[in-house]
């Protein structure tokens, strides 16, 4: 493919993500993959360049444009070698008129800016832009940190969680020999600090009630060095499918897993009322912190779906509160740096008559928000998080 080829490819790609976003369709990368297989003539190359034009623009407008190619017209504003890729060529897009629409940039839709915590500043914000670094978790059943380190180039280690591991972009880690042999897992740091803040004791009881595929699951195995009972919950039947091949590679046995059908999670959970020393409940939510990893959540976020996270958070917090022992802990987390999703959530929650209080972590990390504390890009190079640890009175 030429380099117009792929531009134009680019503005076809971003219409069909474009009208995705407005009737809810296919995420971007499913639409991608559909793309090129219909098109197999695209080298490595070629689908490189376009999947760059693609997230480039994504990243570059809070709000979708009214088409593709307004996208890819309001990158080339700024950016004179794009703007020559507009040539009329076979395969290009078409010359630019006078009185095209181009899309203007924006960091974040106004309406959303007030939603953020208090506590975050522009900067903050501006760093959900970025791109994500690729972070691993040594599981220290089997490895040390430092050897790990020293096997791969350019590993760096993360103080601010214990077994934490960054990589160079792009870095192969699934066909290195430790990959393989279960010594570690692919895991953003601030998903690591959560579990470090968890405080999880060997011999606990311990409910991951929003486990998905189980990445702080199987952190709170290897922290426990799998001397407990762990239960990972979760209403998604593929997600919660993942976690046992994954448990498997880790050599994690053991994990005991319920699918909770939505509705019925009372009952399916009443066996485990008052026995867990630990609930971790990671909740769905607006994903405001991810959008380093998928700035296309930015274009499908609305009101409405933000009252209905917040509804759901409100609903698995009180599923979880009664399946804590007196003296036992619940930790709340949220990959939101949304207001409403953090303090606010916990505010309400302390609110509600239930009795638990804040409980500081031993080494807390992190920006205090309300009765917990916020991880942001900007300040501690991890995805954004709210996070707060409670305890039940005994």
């Amino acid at each position: 493919m030429t380099p117009a080829a792929r531009l134009q490819a680019a503005i076809e790609l971003l219409d069909e993500i474009i009208a995705a976003t407005r009737n809810g369709g296919a995420a971007a990368d499913t639409l991608i993959g559909r793309y090129f297989k219909a098109r197999r003539y695209a080298g490595s190359k070629d689908r490189r360049a376009v999947r760059e034009h693609v997230y480039e623009a994504i990243r570059h407008f809070a709000i979708p444009p009214v088409s593709g190619r307004a996208a890819m017209l309001g990158l080339a504003a700024d950016n004179p070698a794009l703007r020559t890729l507009f040539d009329g060529s076979k395969f290009g897009p078409s010359a630019i008129a006078d009185t095209e629409p181009v899309a203007e940039r924006k960091s974040l839709p106004d309406w959303l800016r007030n939603r953020f915590a208090d506590e975050l500043d522009e900067a903050d914000i501006a760093s959900l832009a970025g791109r994500a670094p690729l972070d691993i978790r040594v599981n220290s059943m089997y490895a040390s940190r430092d050897d790990v380190i020293g096997s791969l180039d350019g590993a760096e280690k993360i103080d601010l969680a214990q077994r934490a591991i960054r990589l160079p972009p792009g870095f192969p880690i699934e066909s290195e020999r430790i990959w393989n042999k279960g010594f570690v897992d692919i895991q953003d740091m601030g998903s690591q600090i959560v579990a470090d803040a968890c405080e999880a004791q060997p011999g606990s009881t311990i409910v991951d009630l929003c486990a998905g595929a189980g990445g702080k699951t199987l952190a709170l195995y290897d922290a426990v060095h799998g001397d407990g009972h762990i239960l990972a919950c979760d209403t998604d039947r593929n997600r919660l499918s993942a976690l046992a091949p994954r448990a498997a590679r880790c050599r994690m046995p053991g994990i005991e897993t319920l699918l909770l059908n939505p509705g019925d999670e009372a009952d399916a959970l009443s066996k485990f009322t008052g026995k867990a020393d630990l609930v971790l409940v990671d909740a769905p939510c607006s994903g405001t912190g991810t959008w380093r990893r998928n700035p296309e959540g930015r274009w499908r976020l609305t009101p409405g779906r933000i009252a209905g996270y917040v509804d759901r958070q409100r609903h698995i917090l009180s599923l979880a509160a009664p399946l804590v022992v007196p003296g036992g802990f619940l930790m709340y987390a949220v990959c939101s740096l949304l207001g409403d999703e953090g303090k606010g959530r916990i505010s309400d929650f302390l609110r509600t008559g239930l009795d638990f209080r804040k409980a500081e972590p031993a080494t807390p990390v992190g920006m205090p928000s309300g009765d917990g504390y916020l991880l942001t890009p900007a300040r501690h190079r991890t995805d954004g998080f709210f996070f707060a640890r409670l305890q039940r009175a005994c």
